[in-house]
């Protein structure tokens, strides 16, 4: 098995299904070579990346934080944790006060979600992480899922879709990293209010009229940095094991029409910004979007889904 190391220990994990003695020595090499090391490489002497904490985009601390949770580095290194508590202090606060409340009811649901899930996943563990759970489930749409423009003129009337997925992978890094009971139930619940509201629009397009709603939903984008995309919102139903409902099945099509002849799935867009490095080229196979697409393909077609669909596994 060739490729990066982050991309061989996912898959040894997520498709192998190999023993975790195995993937997690794979996973350490996430350090040592490929993307993971390249990234590490390029962090400043004061533990930031492109000497700011959100912007300059891509390249700063916050997007650099993010792309090394989805290679997988290992949750306890030490430059990486210093540089997610560095998030944490300069855009929130050092403690839990009335400083820290205030710029968090200030600053938009998307970047509080992204905050939420570098702390969880970098173990991150105090009062400032519960109160910005408790932000998120307070700052609901009554539709029941998020928009950064909740509290600006003109009053939004409707959910994003960019904003929800980057809430709610905050809030699942969260409960997949936290063992306390705590806010659970609050945060699974407002968890599957906020994907039925994804449902409803079928995952990318109007509940209205039925058209799609951007194109750029459609493409197979990655790092998918702040933007909503079919194969981004898939893969969240796969990751959280989602129960069959029908409603997925056209943005399903969709994802097994992108599939090249050669078997693999291309990078089809890339945000404009500014990056240290490619990890693909677009327009090419991408490891990647192979990787999550086989996985949401996995989930699909597990036996437990295809008996729901009637289908024999």
């Amino acid at each position: 098995m060739q490729g990066d190391p982050a991309i061989r220990w996912q898959t040894m994990c997520d498709l192998l299904d190999l023993p975790e003695a195995d993937w997690q020595a794979e996973r350490r090499l996430t350090l040592q070579a490929g993307w993971g090391k390249r990234y590490l490489d390029l962090q400043a002497l004061d533990g930031t990346w492109g000497g700011g904490i959100y912007s300059p985009k891509w390249i700063s601390t916050t997007y650099t934080l993010l792309t090394l949770c989805a290679i997988g580095i290992p949750r306890d290194h030490p430059p990486a944790v210093k540089a997610a508590e560095l998030v944490l202090e300069r855009e929130l606060g050092a403690d839990c006060d009335e400083k820290f409340q205030r710029k968090l009811a200030e600053l938009d649901r998307c970047i509080v979600g992204m905050n939420l899930q570098l702390a969880a996943y970098f173990e991150i563990r105090d009062q400032r992480t519960d109160a910005m759970v408790e932000n998120l489930l307070e700052e609901r749409m009554p539709d029941g899922a998020w928009n950064c423009r909740r509290h600006r003129q003109p009053r939004p009337q409707h959910s994003s879709f960019h904003t929800t997925f980057n809430v709610l992978e905050g809030l699942r890094e969260w409960l997949e990293s936290t063992p306390e009971p705590g806010l659970r139930d609050s945060v699974l619940e407002a968890e599957k209010q906020a994907l039925e509201f994804v449902l409803q629009h079928r995952l990318y397009k109007s509940d209205k009229t039925g058209e799609i709603i951007h194109h750029n939903f459609t493409l197979l984008s990655y790092p998918h940095r702040w933007y909503f995309n079919v194969l981004r919102v898939l893969f969240y139903f796969a990751r959280v094991s989602a129960p069959y409902d029908e409603r997925l099945g056209e943005a399903v099509e969709l994802l097994k029409s992108r599939r090249r002849s050669d078997g693999t799935w291309p990078v089809q867009h890339k945000y404009p910004g500014r990056s240290f490095f490619d990890m693909e080229k677009v327009g090419g196979p991408s490891r990647w979007n192979t990787l999550r697409a086989l996985r949401v393909l996995k989930w699909w077609e597990s036996p437990e889904n295809s008996a729901t669909r009637g289908l024999t596994p």
